[in-house]
């Protein structure tokens, strides 16, 4: 039975693989959209396509996103999960697409070369890497770490030139700070779509210099937050002189 753990904690249980193989288990390849399906990135996404492009997406799940790339002329797509219960069921359900090829894959320790991809693409999967965190300013160092060894294995299975495009509801202030990193040697910008919830496509190509303004805010990353302003203390009589001298 599928089940999370106790509320004050019940994110959690999406970072854990146990939880998913139950879930695609039980529900098979039923399709499910985590922050919408592709026709509400497509504007953002095309522009950073092309039709020869090896595409690998990552934590595919049972989205449709992997075949509808392939409907619209995307024909060469890779996509990896590490529930093996998923990709059994989505070979299964594609079996009619076979330039679709699907993978049991942790997407920390990808087994792909150096260079294999021009674009990789996530919707929603690093978010998973955050979900214990408590505070979104202040990641732990431990959140962190697993941010930066799944962004690291991407930066290298991309080719130069390569796009990696990111989908996620994280704001800007939140998530620049990991992706603007010079040891991924990648560009960083981002847009968002929606209207009444926004939710931001980043966008890094391999090769490019981060600008100045954003690799600042990478630096601002693992930074201990400043302390707190010394408390101010005031005399009774000087208290009153204050109220006196503003005519209270």
């Amino acid at each position: 039975m599928e089940r999370c753990p106790a509320p004050a904690a019940s994110n959690r249980c999406y970072a854990q693989r146990r939880f998913w193989e139950q879930r695609y288990r039980r529900a098979g390849a039923e399709p499910r959209e985590w922050l919408g399906g592709l026709e509400r990135f497509r504007a953002l996404l095309e522009p950073e396509l092309r039709p020869d492009d090896r595409i690998l997406v990552l934590g595919c799940g049972t989205s449709a996103l992997s075949y509808e790339l392939h409907e619209l002329g995307y024909p060469n797509v890779t996509s990896i999960d590490f529930s093996p219960a998923c990709v059994e069921a989505m070979r299964a359900r594609y079996a009619h697409c076979p330039s679709l090829h699907w993978a049991v894959m942790d997407m920390r320790a990808l087994t792909f070369p150096d260079a294999s991809f021009d674009v990789v693409l996530e919707k929603g999967t690093l978010d998973v890497l955050l979900v214990e965190e408590a505070d979104p300013w202040h990641v732990s160092p431990r959140g962190a770490a697993a941010m930066r060894r799944v962004l690291t294995e991407v930066s290298r299975v991309l080719r130069p030139g390569g796009r990696f495009l990111s989908i996620t509801f994280a704001q800007p202030h939140f998530r620049t700070p990991h992706y603007a990193q010079e040891a991924f040697g990648w560009s960083l910008r981002h847009a968002a779509c929606g209207d009444t919830f926004h939710y931001f496509v980043y966008i890094m190509c391999k090769g490019q210099p981060l600008a100045p303004h954003i690799l600042a805010l990478g630096r601002q990353l693992g930074r201990p937050p400043p302390a707190p302003p010394p408390a101010v203390t005031v005399e009774e009589d000087e208290d009153e002189d204050f109220l006196r001298n503003i005519e209270l």
